[in-house]
């Protein structure tokens, strides 16, 4: 089992800067990548970004260049940078982490954190 804490998130105007940070316990170890999901409203949860144990990342192409993942040395705490927010940016933001024991993969999900950006 991993647990997910959210925390962060909050309003801002747009164009400004907002900071998401996810802790998790537990089995950590078994951590093979850790994500970040958005939902707004009456929409479908989306992938926003998303980091291996490797490092390598992506992103969702309408945050590209705006957005940055990244995670501690010790993968307890994984964090979102979100500059020039627009207000389609708007949702309640999610942590997950995905975990492989031999050829089972589970996800787990934070409580979520809402972000709202005013126009």
């Amino acid at each position: 089992q991993v647990q997910l804490v959210e925390s962060g998130g909050g309003l801002v105007q747009a164009g400004g800067s907002l900071s998401l940070s996810c802790a998790a316990s537990g089995n950590i170890f078994r951590i093979t990548a850790m994500g970040w999901y958005r939902q707004g409203p009456g929409k479908q949860r989306e992938l926003v970004a998303r980091i291996t144990n490797a490092g390598s990342t992506n992103y969702a192409d309408s945050v590209k260049g705006r957005f940055t993942i990244s995670r501690d040395g010790a993968k307890k705490m994984t964090y979102l940078q979100m500059n020039s927010l627009k207000p389609e940016d708007a949702a309640l933001y999610y942590c997950n982490a995905h975990t492989l024991v031999g050829f089972r993969e589970n996800d787990y999900w934070g409580q979520g954190t809402q972000v709202t950006v005013s126009s």
